[in-house]
């Protein structure tokens, strides 16, 4: 896929300023296009595994094409935001559709947000990491610059990760445990690293400390400029954004477990450590996240560079129509563990030929 094919991620904005500005059936039109129309498509349409050659990897790498298009979000995203506070604020929204805008919002904070951001966050530069911030900030959920990079890829598939989902837990309680779990795992972080220095947790060096100080005065702005309820429309808007982020945690990790060595200690992670999709259209409209399992396995590798391991667990359908499914755990629960058990038996029949394979090529 060109750096053109992700412009499509834009289709997202687009779909949320035509139900903010007809009202109606309208105001529904993005979760109608993502929950609805995306994961019939993907049912009748097959997953796309192929990689690009090392080559074209490497030009990729070396564009700024791939990289400015997610930097783009940043401005795009309060534009949006501003839009939807102020027509929110400005009463010519029935509660049908105020409910059915606050969604769509609360989709482009999870889905355009935190979704860029966690793309930028691995970033190293200051432009990069300054505008993930920027980011979470439009789904309060700035603790997440912290614990994703420094907790959960550490942890990630192992009961000490509260962004990683056990097998057999609902996607509901998974919620509360991740959401407190994941802030709590960014305050005991920095706690740790400020009491290495000798410096108070309530220092304003401790960032999540401070992160919660900007997002109370960013709230605070929107009441005093815009009203109550503008400040009422952003904190619905953010809770969508952030819960569409946790559910999409918890497919990314359902069921998998890492083991542990003789020594008491976590194997490696590997691409078998999270559930992959590679289903096109999620793809596009996500910037490549359904290939988790090569961003677990390589973090700092740039998300048009996310490859296919035949290796890692493959979700039956693409995210927007695991989410919705992840939200029926009486549907999810079974069909996953089911799938778990068929997907694990591949897996190891995979492994078990890269190594044959590896022997041979070795005594050749």
């Amino acid at each position: 896929m060109s750096v053109y094919y992700y412009l499509c991620g834009h289709l997202l904005s687009l779909s949320a300023i035509y139900g903010f500005f007809n009202g109606g059936l309208a105001s529904y039109a993005l979760p109608i296009i993502i929950f609805g129309f995306v994961p019939l498509v993907e049912l009748c349409t097959k997953a796309q595994p192929e990689n690009l050659s090392a080559d074209e990897l490497k030009k990729r790498g070396e564009s700024p094409a791939y990289h400015a298009l997610v930097l783009s979000i940043v401005p795009l995203q309060y534009i949006m935001l501003g839009l939807y506070l102020w027509l929110a604020n400005s009463n010519i929204w029935s509660l049908y559709e105020w409910l059915g805008n606050s969604i769509s919002m609360g989709i482009l904070c999870g889905a355009y947000g935190i979704n860029a951001a966690h793309e930028l966050g691995h970033r190293t530069d200051k432009l990069s990491r300054f505008g993930a911030k920027a980011l979470l900030l439009t789904s309060l959920y700035m603790h997440f610059f912290i614990e994703h990079n420094r907790g959960h890829h550490a942890r990630v598939a192992t009961e000490d990760d509260p962004a990683s989902a056990r097998f057999n837990e609902t996607f509901y309680q998974f919620w509360f445990r991740s959401v407190s779990g994941s802030f709590k795992s960014a305050w005991a972080l920095e706690v740790r690293r400020l009491k290495r220095r000798s410096i108070s947790q309530w220092s304003l060096q401790n960032e999540a400390f401070r992160f919660v100080l900007i997002e109370l005065a960013f709230m605070t702005l929107i009441a005093f400029s815009l009203g109550s309820q503008a400040l009422l429309a952003f904190v619905v808007a953010a809770f969508v954004g952030f819960s569409l982020l946790e559910v999409i945690n918890y497919i990314e990790h359902y069921g998998l477990q890492r083991q542990k060595n003789e020594r008491g200690r976590y194997e490696p992670v590997t691409p078998a450590h999270s559930w992959n999709a590679d289903y096109p259209i999620s793809r596009v409209l996500l910037f490549e996240l359904s290939r988790h399992s090569d961003h677990h396995a390589h973090p700092r590798r740039g998300y048009a560079q996310l490859r296919h391991f035949s290796m890692s667990y493959q979700l039956p359908t693409g995210y927007p129509g695991m989410i919705v499914l992840a939200l029926f755990p009486f549907l999810y629960i079974p069909l996953m563990n089911k799938h778990i058990e068929s997907e694990a038996q591949r897996v190891s029949n995979c492994n078990a030929e890269t190594h044959l394979e590896g022997s041979q090529l070795k005594h050749a």
